[in-house]
């Protein structure tokens, strides 16, 4: 019955979602096409000038001399081949640049995410259970700090003290320039270069679930079936556990959803900062050199990926609370 329920609610939740998809790409087409000037503009003026006939011929090349309606369907027919074009900038095809970085940017994003739940979460669940009492204090206190302290000044300092103070891990890349290695050697390697830019990227989330996880505790905590399971003369760990923090989880969740978007918004200054490999850096170097094929198809992918998990967060959230309905 559970199985039938969550799987209605997959297929109601993928067709709301079809719409949403098809606008942001129009959205987005029309919004990039409006900017003035195109990637043929800055390849001329990094050249050091072109005539006008040269202009016109890689406009040509590049479409980008066809009326707005006919790049839009030129797009549209592209993106029904799975195709997302050429990039004018690098002069390979969209989807070769993106498939490169996108693991890069999955593993800093994932890894982000996941320690910013994990430690928000057990943070503000140590803060709901030991309330007035100086665990509460000393975690809010810090909380605080990292809520209202900048996420690249973290990392600035971050790579002031564990980079250049003490030289624990390194500043920049996502691998050791020079070295072959294998096994545990080449995955220690990879850990000690991700740690930091993981830090910077989840610091103020971390503050953010743990300060949500423990308003959301201290409230259950005063609901009636709470009061009923201790009256049961249940554990007080499983009543913390399987009552009040299950229930405390349906706000975290949802904004988990909502902040995967903005995790990549922040990745792009992570990246930058540590020269991280990633979508962020490439959107950024898409942007200055007005590639907009480039920007069109890593739009596109993190719309996917946005959808993607806010249907997972809608199914996490109907298994950690059976009374959500699905009509």
């Amino acid at each position: 019955m559970a199985d039938r329920r969550l799987l209605r609610l997959t297929r109601r939740t993928l067709w709301q979602a079809l719409p949403t998809v098809l606008g942001i790409v129009l959205l987005n087409f029309l919004l990039l096409r409006l900017i003035p000037g195109d990637a043929v503009d800055v390849l001329a003026s990094e050249s050091g000038g072109a005539t006008v006939a040269t202009l016109a011929q890689w406009r040509s090349h590049f479409g980008l001399d066809l009326s707005l309606g006919e790049q839009l369907l030129a797009y549209l027919s592209h993106l029904a081949h799975f195709d997302l074009g050429l990039s004018p900038r690098f002069n390979v095809p969209v989807i070769q640049l993106i498939l490169d970085r996108l693991p890069n940017t999955l593993l800093l994003m994932v890894s982000s995410l996941v320690l910013a739940l994990v430690v928000g979460i057990a943070a503000g669940a140590v803060m709901a259970s030991k309330v007035g009492r100086w665990p509460d204090r000393a975690l809010s206190l810090a909380v605080l700090v990292l809520y209202s302290t900048p996420g690249f000044w973290i990392g600035l300092m971050a790579v002031v003290l564990f980079s250049v103070t003490l030289g624990w891990l390194p500043s920049d890349g996502i691998a050791t320039l020079g070295l072959d290695l294998s096994g545990a050697d080449w995955l220690l390697d990879r850990v000690k270069h991700v740690v930091l830019p993981v830090l910077t990227l989840s610091s103020f989330y971390i503050a953010l679930y743990a300060r949500l996880t423990r308003a959301s505790m201290l409230e259950v905590q005063r609901l009636d079936f709470v009061r009923t399971a201790k009256a049961k003369g249940l554990h007080p760990a499983r009543v913390a556990i399987r009552h009040v923090l299950r229930n405390a989880l349906l706000p975290v969740t949802t904004l988990a959803g909502l902040h995967f978007a903005a995790l990549l918004g922040g990745a792009a200054v992570t990246e930058t900062l540590f020269g991280w490999p990633g979508l962020g850096r490439l959107t950024l170097d898409a942007v200055l050199s007005r590639d907009y094929n480039l920007l069109l198809g890593i739009l596109l992918l993190s719309s996917m990926l946005v959808v993607v998990v806010n249907v997972s967060m809608d199914l996490l959230q109907a298994w950690l609370d059976p009374r959500i309905r699905v009509d």
